[in-house]
């Protein structure tokens, strides 16, 4: 029997944040969830992305703590333009201004690629192709 890798979970200290943040990403989650023990958004392909409260981890790990620093987990948003890496990262670091991270930038690998930081500090990397030259 195979395996088949299918959930992504996210530990965080402040789900409302945490949520908002993602759908600022563009992610469809169920509204009315801030509060929830656990909440659980579909992604393309079958994915899932669930986030839990550290009191849900405390719940089956009563010492529990929330890791600090950078790149604990990382992800990545595909953007249909490089302009469109700029006007996301724009918008995010005006609603979240402790998600500024790197600005976008025309990487050597051939994408417009930034970086912005969830509310715990998850790297999340916004990129898209550069025009060929």
């Amino acid at each position: 029997m195979a395996l088949s890798f299918d959930f992504i979970g996210i530990v965080t200290g402040d789900l409302a944040s945490s949520l908002a943040f993602y759908r600022s990403l563009g992610l469809d989650i169920p509204a009315g969830q801030d509060d929830a023990a656990h909440v659980e958004a579909s992604l393309p392909g079958g994915m899932t992305l669930a986030w839990d409260p550290v009191s849900t981890v405390r719940g089956f790990l009563p010492d529990f703590e929330l890791p600090d620093g950078e790149n604990r987990i990382g992800f990545a948003f595909r953007a249909d333009s490089p302009e469109e890496v700029d006007r996301v990262y724009t918008e995010l670091v005006a609603t979240y201004p402790s998600a500024a991270h790197t600005a976008p930038w025309d990487a050597p690998w051939g994408q417009r690629y930034s970086t912005v930081l969830d509310p715990d500090g998850n790297s999340i990397d916004l990129y898209a192709p550069l025009p060929a030259s």
